[in-house]
């Protein structure tokens, strides 16, 4: 049985966190940039708090030739940069865990020689139990890799095994709904769906995890989570940053595969599904795919009035000023990809009718800000009329998940002053400010969660496919427009396209914020 340690600060804190069992991890692509900055900065995070068993190895695999030690000075660089512990002696029983064997990913007898090391290092370590691939590759590899780790037998569905292997996928999971489609066949050739851990690194992000618990744990709230109540929601996603090192990749794909298929939509299901019937993670999928397969698809013959696509021009950032998306090195000079992505969504189910959703995301904006807004109708009469409050501002609540994660809420009330004297108040809760800590990084939930078998946080085969049967349509009717996107200037807000798909409804965007 897996180890549950509780942690209780006081009666009205209910927490219980599950230690992971003996487990080898396999690193593709070990001596890349994720691996190196997210994943074993992450694992050690892990293991600082105790939750990683002590019978956990892991073996980092990539093209790169390295020694074990060379390997283990490239983690402990890595962790003293990222982490508040930098010591060598703190860092040495994690890195000690640490391995490394270097081949061509294509090649049959890396994976045979992979076969050989973990018996060996199984048998060091004692381990007896899961062991996890993690692909921290291109996309493009993924289907090679997993090929090769079911011909070497690292791979069995069957039982027993099934339960011992497991596989971590990156996203993006395929570019379209056929792509998708193809490799979901591919991996399920090798590996069962509960073998399979799709990972979106917002899922594990605290503000984004305690939708749930905002929603489903309060009273409250869940009775005015429909139609009668609420007006609209906003989404966003807003970056200040340009593409930077990411300009091969980020140009083949765009905004609306980068970030709007997965983060976007993720975040949307949690805000706006039905209540599971427990936390188990195929209640809570289950869900999230009944919501998704809710959307009401974008019609095609009227795009520009539901989705459309910008992409920034030069401009000027903190006073700074900065080139266009096409003038950054490794973007094509003639590139139509898109880096914003603006859409007015509507869902087709009992709950949501008639309720739009406002859906924003782009790169190069006027402030990094990652939140979800819903926005109260507002009161049916005012009682104030005589006083001239004939038009009282809606309540609004707001799940802020970037650059600070809380929660705040938007009410009347009444100022100090004459006997009727009424102003918006703000209500705040910071995580950093309530809990007087740094929240931790979404890699650590999830790696964690992959160690223990949950798969609460990741997606599933039918869930990323109706988000790519949603989206595919669009991405096929931009593809064969001529038209370019709507430029707009780095460090705006947003461009008129964009801001019609809501002020035409009487709304506007939510000022972005300017960090």
């Amino acid at each position: 049985m897996p180890e549950i340690r509780p942690t209780v600060a006081q009666k009205d804190i209910i927490c219980a966190e599950i230690a992971a069992r003996p487990t080898a991890m396999v690193v593709f692509g070990a001596s890349g940039d994720l691996a190196r900055r997210k994943l074993l900065v992450s694992l050690f995070e892990v293991f600082k708090r105790g939750l990683l068993n002590e019978r956990f190895y892991l073996l980092g695999c990539g093209r790169k030739e390295l020694s074990d030690e060379q390997f283990r000075q490239v983690a402990e660089q890595a962790i003293q940069e990222e982490s508040g512990d930098s010591s060598a002696k703190a860092i040495a029983p994690f890195i000690n865990k640490l391995y490394y064997i270097s081949g061509d990913y294509s090649d049959a007898s890396f994976y045979e020689s992979i076969k050989i090391k973990l018996a060996e290092y199984d048998k060091k370590h004692k381990v007896d139990g899961a062991v996890v691939f993690y692909l921290a590759v291109p996309p493009f590899l993924y289907a090679t890799i997993v090929k090769r780790l079911c011909s070497a037998g690292l791979s069995s569905r069957s039982e027993p095994d099934s339960k011992r292997f497991r596989l971590v996928v990156e996203k993006p999971f395929g570019f379209s709904l056929q792509s998708a489609v193809e490799l979901n066949n591919k991996i399920h050739g090798c590996f069962d769906e509960s073998q399979i851990y799709r990972i979106d690194h917002y899922l594990g992000k605290e503000t984004v995890q305690n939708i749930l618990m905002f929603r489903f744990a309060n009273i409250i709230y869940e009775p005015l989570w429909n139609r009668n109540y609420i007006d609209s929601v906003q989404v966003t996603i807003s970056e200040k940053i340009g593409v930077e090192h990411r300009a091969s990749y980020y140009d083949k794909a765009g905004a609306l595969r980068d970030i709007f298929q997965n983060h976007m939509l993720q975040m949307l299901t949690l805000v706006a599904m039905e209540p599971p019937i427990s936390f188990e993670a195929d209640h809570i999928r289950d869900e999230k795919v009944k919501f998704l397969r809710s959307i009401r698809p974008f019609n095609v013959d009227q795009l520009d009035n539901f989705i459309v696509r910008g992409q920034y021009g030069p401009g000027s950032i903190n006073g700074e000023k900065v080139i266009g998306y096409r003038e950054e090195p490794g973007v094509n000079p003639e590139s139509r990809t898109e880096t914003f992505v603006a859409a007015k969504v509507f869902i087709d189910n009992w709950r949501w009718k008639g309720v739009p959703f406002y859906l924003r995301t782009g790169k190069r904006l006027a402030g990094k800000n990652t939140e979800i807004a819903i926005t109260f109708k507002q009161v049916p009469h005012s009682m104030f009329i005589s006083a001239g409050l004939d038009d009282i501002p809606s309540n609004i609540l707001v799940l802020q998940i970037q650059p600070e994660e809380g929660i705040w809420l938007c009410f009347q009330a009444k100022r100090p002053g004459s006997k009727i004297c009424m102003g918006t108040l703000n209500m705040n809760f910071n995580y950093r400010s309530v809990f007087g800590i740094d929240m931790p990084e979404a890699y650590e939930r999830l790696l964690l969660d992959c160690m223990i078998g949950d798969q609460t946080l990741f997606t599933r085969q039918d869930g990323v496919e109706a988000a790519w049967g949603l989206l595919t349509p669009v991405l096929e009717a931009w593809q064969n427009d001529d038209a370019a996107p709507y430029e707009y200037p780095a460090g705006s807000s947003s461009f008129p396209a964009a801001d019609s798909l809501i002020e035409t409804d009487g709304r506007r965007w939510r000022e972005l914020l300017g960090t």
